[in-house]
């Protein structure tokens, strides 16, 4: 089981530290129906992080079936590798410039006119559709997949990638339940944190995960 979880942790907190998802459950738990939303945008989170690595486990599972010694996970790690280096080289090409501001997406806009259903759909949404928490996520379970160990490592694993890859959610939302001024004066400090270094973290960390995969991939097909 620790030929599995010890590869992917990277992975996991590279998921946990993505920024946009983070904004988006500070904004929600902010919003006049923060608490209901802000469950479920948690539940969605959590639900679309665990698809995500059921399927890629599962598929990996089954390349290893198909030949003794699989060279798959070594090239899609050189593919996310490659990826995560480029989000990380055009985020600091879009880095905000002094004295300028940045637009907010969209949808950051309506968060207070969500219902329940829409911030989980929300959720799942910045699990599948966003490349920076995507790609360390497939990668993540991608290590998993491919450690010696056999299927109950491997759930044990995948829950692992899935509740450290949701801490970004969870201590949030567990904040906000607790209702005391401690509580509401830390989430207000990470508001403020994630807004003043949400340009930094989304260029370093995909900089430094992608080099990590392509370095496990150099490793492997030499």
């Amino acid at each position: 089981m620790g030929e599995a979880i010890g590869p992917m942790l990277a992975s996991a907190v590279a998921v946990a530290l993505s920024p946009l998802p983070l904004i988006a459950v500070l904004l929600i738990l902010a919003s006049p129906r923060g608490r209901a939303n802000g469950i479920a945008f948690t539940v969605g989170w959590l639900l679309g992080l665990a698809a995500v690595t059921a399927a890629v486990v599962a598929a990996g599972t089954a390349l290893n079936r198909a030949g003794a010694t699989p060279t798959w996970p070594s090239w899609l790690k050189l593919a996310l590798g490659a990826v995560l280096l480029l989000l990380a080289a055009r985020q600091w090409r879009e880095r905000p410039r002094p004295g300028r501001v940045t637009a907010p997406p969209v949808w950051l806009l309506s968060i207070d006119r969500l219902t329940a259903a829409r911030s989980a759909a929300l959720a799942v949404v910045l699990v599948v559709a966003h490349p920076k928490t995507l790609v360390p996520a497939i990668g993540g379970a991608a290590s998993i997949a491919a450690a010696p160990t056999g299927g109950g490592g491997e759930a044990v694993a995948a829950a692992v990638l899935v509740l450290l890859g949701s801490l970004g959610t969870l201590l949030p939302l567990a904040a906000q339940l607790r209702s005391d001024d401690r509580s509401r004066h830390a989430l207000g400090e990470w508001r403020a944190w994630t807004a003043t270094h949400n340009a930094a973290i989304m260029t370093v960390v995909p900089l430094l995960l992608g080099a990590e995969y392509l370095g496990a991939a150099v490793s492997g097909l030499t």
